[in-house]
């Protein structure tokens, strides 16, 4: 039947006997299929036999890094003196004290509170005739230093029991300062409310006075009363007792030697980040102008280049810089010495297990230490004298260094003429006593260490991320013996261009966080007074004022107010200030002109002719009030200045106007970044 034919469509064709079996795409296939069971069977992953863990055996683990208790018995020490300090002043006090122990019959260690665990501090009393001396120093507005900052946090959050331990406190501050030794005051009182036992009073030393002298005259009485809470007596050894020996190298590799740097070897030359104190960043100096255009006196713009360094930094921020001394100083006091200063050595710590292995990068040379490493040009501290004199060859050199170490009337008079007053740093006093020779390992053992130098950034990050600005002063003065002292930061900065002889000039640098900072709300007016460099975080405030406006951001109302000498002369930034103020990023300018007219204008006298302005930012807008410079006299003028103006304006007593003020403070609209 028709419709049961089958379509020849749908039959299969027969094969030809001429055509293959397998077509090459078959061929291809079964290639493909045979390869790949090939390499299951050979590279196949085997199924690996659960390894049965044994418990390893660990060697406990070591508390000799962080353990001073450990390291106090190890060594057979009973006093530890731990020091806060930013600037080495403190760690120089600290080191003095657990040197004078031995004349007690006791062993003293000076200590790093960073550096160890001091949780441990409750367990002193495991140690006989144990005695913790804290050394503090006050930085800031009142805060612990940076290497004390998590000791004051553990003190403050901890409920330690510190009953059995005994303790005294010596603080470092400055009284032009608002919070005047806050620190060492805090620590001296919660180690008493954690049941410590304070076995001599607290010890208030003032920089803006003699601080010294404050040290000597609180450790002259300290000593008698650790002899009579011990039942100990001094054991009569006066005489200089090395911490350090010295080892010459003649035969070292150069590069296993230190040239200037201050923490890993080599790294000047191979920066890596992240960059601090220990780890300065090479900043290429890209801008350095002058900003006066008169007078004596030198004033600076410098702009240093962070471009690939990774650091950041906000408006009111400081930037820290290693300089390094004069070469010419330095050159002189290896003359008078008779040395080679490009002998190579090292000063090793005589106590091994101390931390601290040297008293500054070593092997190097004595070049290297004098120029980048001890600080030769401050008068030197009365401890430094003592050491020294024994090597004084005149008796009357002798008996005048010795006279001046002590805490006799007559010596502390004589150190305040004679070095502080004179202003002799160590190569004045070898050049003014020709027998006193000492031996330069001794000498660079005794000097402190060359110190950071602090300034204010005049630059905001939102507009330049990749630059720092720095505003500063060049230091020079004649001093009472005729010579002419420079600072060593200031003058080194001074001479640091660009290019320097097709080189590109360098500054080692990192950045100190600070608390100096603008209203997190942009709307909050700012009122900012700062006279002279003074106004140099105030440029970056207001840089960034300007940055949020042109985000589109409503911004307050942004009060300046500036002193200088002469309008001609040292109006620093006066082109941009105007500028500002032009286009409306600067409210008001406020200029006092200290010496262009015969009364003496400054600061305080324009926010008092302002007072009704001033009361209403303050009272009514909620504005934050900035200060930025001398602390001595400026800084309390100003202060003054307020009160008068909540007085008058506020209807208020004295009393209630610094309570007034002090609110603000507390609040964070009275913030100061001032020096002294």
């Amino acid at each position: 039947m028709a419709d049961t034919q089958p379509d020849p469509s749908t039959q299969p064709e027969l094969m030809n006997e001429d055509e293959p079996f397998f077509s090459n795409l078959d061929l291809f296939l079964f290639s493909l299929i045979a390869g790949l069971l090939i390499y299951w069977l050979i590279f196949r992953k085997k199924t690996e036999p659960i390894p049965e863990f044994k418990k390893l055996e660990t060697a406990t683990p070591t508390t000799r890094d962080t353990s001073f208790i450990d390291k106090m018995k190890k060594t057979g020490k009973n006093i530890v003196v731990f020091y806060g300090s930013q600037t080495g002043t403190a760690e120089e006090f600290a080191n003095r004290l657990a040197k004078d122990a031995h004349r007690y019959g006791m062993k003293g260690m000076a200590a790093d509170p960073e550096e160890y665990d001091m949780g441990e501090l409750s367990r002193l009393a495991e140690i006989d005739n144990s005695l913790a001396i804290f050394c503090m120093a006050t930085y800031g507005e009142g805060d612990p230093t940076d290497n004390a900052q998590d000791f004051y946090d553990w003190l403050q959050e901890g409920d330690a029991d510190l009953s059995g331990v005994k303790y005294t406190v010596f603080a470092l501050g400055n009284k032009t300062y608002e919070h005047y030794n806050a620190t060492g005051k805090y620590v001296d009182k919660r180690l008493a409310e954690l049941g410590a036992q304070r076995i001599f009073d607290l010890g208030m030393g003032d920089d803006d006075g003699n601080l010294e002298e404050d040290f000597v005259s609180w450790r002259e009485q300290f000593w008698p009363a650790v002899c009579e809470h011990f039942g100990v007596e001094a054991t009569g050894e006066e005489s200089s007792i090395r911490q350090y020996e010295l080892k010459v190298h003649t035969d070292l590799n150069m590069n296993k030697i230190y040239t200037g740097e201050l923490g890993r070897l080599k790294s000047f030359e191979n920066q890596k980040p992240p960059f601090d104190s220990k780890n300065p960043f090479l900043a290429p100096v890209t801008v350095n102008r002058k900003l006066n255009k008169g007078g004596e006196r030198h004033l600076m713009h410098l702009e240093l280049d962070i471009t690939g360094s990774k650091i950041r930094y906000e408006s009111g921020d400081h930037v820290a810089v290693y300089p390094i001394n004069d070469t010419a100083i330095v050159n002189r006091i290896g003359d008078i010495l008779g040395v080679d200063l490009d002998t190579v050595i090292s000063l090793n710590n005589l106590d091994e297990e101390s931390n601290k292995k040297h008293p500054f990068p070593c092997p190097t040379t004595y070049r290297t230490a004098l120029t980048h490493y001890l600080d030769i040009t401050n008068p030197p501290r009365t401890n430094v004298l003592y050491e020294l004199a024994q090597y004084a060859t005149d008796p009357k050199d002798q008996e005048n260094m010795r006279k001046m170490a002590s805490s006799s009337p007559e010596g502390k008079a004589l150190y305040q003429s004679w070095v502080l007053e004179s202003c002799r740093n160590i190569l004045a006093i070898l050049e003014d006593l020709p027998s006193l020779r000492p031996p330069i390992d001794h000498l660079c053992e005794l000097m402190p260490r060359l110190q950071a130098r602090y300034y204010s950034i005049s630059s905001s990050s939102k507009v330049y991320p990749n630059s720092i600005h720095i505003c500063a002063v060049v230091v020079e003065y004649e001093t009472k013996t005729g010579r002419v002292n420079k600072g060593v930061a200031t003058n080194w900065l001074k001479n640091k261009m660009p290019t320097d002889n097709g080189h590109k000039a360098t500054v080692p640098m990192y950045i100190r966080k600070s608390q100096f900072r603008l209203p997190f709300k942009s709307t909050n007016p700012v009122i900012m007074i700062g006279p002279g460099t003074g106004i140099a975080p105030f440029i970056g405030f207001i840089q960034e004022r300007g940055w949020l406006k042109e985000q589109g951001k409503d911004v307050g109302e942004t009060v300046l107010y500036f002193g200088c000498r002469h309008k001609n002369e040292d109006f620093l930034y006066q082109e941009e200030l105007e500028k500002f103020e032009k286009t409306g990023v600067l409210t008001t300018l406020n200029v006092a002109f200290s010496r262009d007219q015969a009364q003496k204008v400054y600061v305080q006298h324009l926010l008092k002719n302002s007072k009704e302005t001033v009361w209403k930012l303050i009272h009514t807008d909620n504005a934050h009030i900035y200060i930025c410079g001398d602390a001595r006299n400026m800084a309390r003028d100003v202060q003054n200045a307020f009160y008068e103006i909540a007085e008058e304006l506020g209807g208020m007593s004295r009393t209630q106007a610094v309570d007034y003020i002090k609110k603000l403070m507390t609040k964070g609209r009275y913030s100061q970044d001032v020096w002294s």
